[in-house]
C-alpha cells in the first residue's frame, strides 16, 4: 500500500503501532528467501516516554492476492487499468514502553506497493527531478527525525526511491512517497518498473501473503 502514514509522527507510541497494524502487511507462515536488504533504525524516543524502532525489510516482491485486488480497485476508480503490483518494502515498527503503569510492548507491520495502473508518462519529468533535487537534504532531515539518521553505507546516504515513480506522475516530495533504499535494490527497483507497467507480466502475477523471512 502507499507509506501513506509512514512518515508523520503519531500523537503517541500506542498510535503508531496501532496504524502500523491496522495496515500492515504481515501473516503468520512466511515462505521464500530472506530479503533483498535489512534497514534497523536506531531508537526514537516518542512522546509517552517509550521507545521505537523501525525496522525496513526489502524486496520486491509481487503483491500478495490483497494488494493485489487493492490495487484493481484504486486503478478502476480512476478509470485505469492494473497492469501489475510490485510490492517493495515492509516497515516493521517495535514499540517499548509503560501502558497503565506497567511495562509493555507492541508492534506490526506496514506493507509499501506500488500499483502500475496504465498511466502516461508525463511531460515535465525533468521539473520533477530538479524539484526532488532542491529538496531531498530537507526531507532526509525529516524522515530522521522520525525513524532515526537516513541510511548511509561507507558515509554514502542511500538513494530515495519514488514509490510513485516520477515519470509517471509522481510527486517529487510528498511525504508518502519517498522511501530510502540502497544502492543495488534501487536498481532493481528501478529495472522491474517498466516490466510492472507493461502488458502481461509476472507483476500481474499474486505472489505469497508473506514472501520473505525475517
Amino acid at each position: 500500500m502507499p507509506a501513506a502514514s509512514l512518515l508523520q509522527r503519531a500523537t503517541s507510541a500506542a498510535a503508531v503501532v496501532l496504524a502500523l497494524a491496522g495496515c500492515g502487511s504481515a501473516t503468520v507462515g512466511a515462505i521464500g528467501s530472506p530479503p533483498s536488504a535489512k534497514w534497523v533504525g536506531s531508537p526514537i524516543t516518542t512522546p509517552d516516554g517509550g521507545q521505537l524502532r523501525t525496522v525496513i525489510y526489502y524486496g520486491p516482491w509481487q503483491c500478495s492476492p490483497a494488494f493485489m485486488a487493492r490495487c484493481e480497485a484504486k486503478c478502476s476508480a480512476q478509470g485505469r487499468i492494473l497492469m501489475g503490483c510490485m510490492w517493495l518494502a515492509d516497515f516493521r515498527g517495535d514499540w517499548q514502553g509503560r501502558y497503565m503503569l506497567l511495562p509493555a510492548e507492541a508492534g506490526g507491520r506496514l506493507a509499501i506497493t506500488h500499483c502500475c495502473c496504465d498511466y502516461p508518462k508525463v511531460a515535465d519529468l525533468e521539473w520533477r527531478r530538479d524539484t526532488w533535487d532542491n529538496a531531498r537534504e530537507r526531507f532526509r532531515n525529516v524522515w530522521s527525525s522520525e525513524f532515526g539518521t537516513w541510511p548511509a553505507t561507507q558515509g554514502r546516504n542511500w538513494p530515495g526511491h519514488h514509490i510513485f515513480d516520477l515519470a509517471h506522475g509522481g510527486p517529487p516530495t510528498a511525504s508518502n512517497n519517498v522511501l530510502p533504499v540502497p544502492a543495488n535494490v534501487h536498481k532493481t527497483f528501478n529495472d522491474e518498473y517498466p516490466a510492472c507497467y507493461a502488458p502481461g507480466g509476472k507483476w500481474l502475477t499474486p505472489g505469497p501473503a508473506r514472501p520473505y523471512v525475517d
